[in-house]
């Protein structure tokens, strides 16, 4: 990225270079297990959870159209509510017990390496 850069009018411009990489893989999957209040009001989510039981997962995938497909395998296999699914970033936020949260992203990433042929990256969790 350059900053700073002159136009040809003197005005002063700031350009951006964003590049995507083609393949198929989730880049995170990561479990956040009992958050601080503040994580979800940064977030927009729920902050009317039980925040000692609840868990906040992240995944970030490519291509980005994935994240949909991912938000429906989510819901479909564990009692999670959707935060936000960015199908432009590939971004999906979701909440629900840590249980549930650890049983979508597994369901997840199984389905996509298992029938889509994606490279994985580690579940982390914190």
């Amino acid at each position: 990225m350059k900053l700073d850069e002159l136009d040809f009018s003197g005005d002063k411009r700031m350009r951006i270079v964003q590049e995507l990489v083609p393949g198929k893989q989730v880049t995170l999957a990561h479990v956040i297990a009992s958050p601080d209040p503040i994580v979800y009001k940064k977030l927009g989510l729920d902050p009317e959870l039980d925040y000692k039981r609840a868990a906040i997962g992240i995944l970030s995938m490519s291509p980005a159209e994935i994240s949909v497909i991912a938000g429906d395998i989510a819901v479909k296999a564990a009692n999670i509510d959707l935060g936000f699914i960015d199908r432009f970033s590939g971004t999906l936020i979701f909440t629900g017990r840590v249980a549930e949260v650890e049983a979508a992203i597994q369901a997840i990433t199984a389905y996509l390496e298992e029938k889509l042929h994606f490279t994985i990256c580690e579940v982390t969790r914190t």
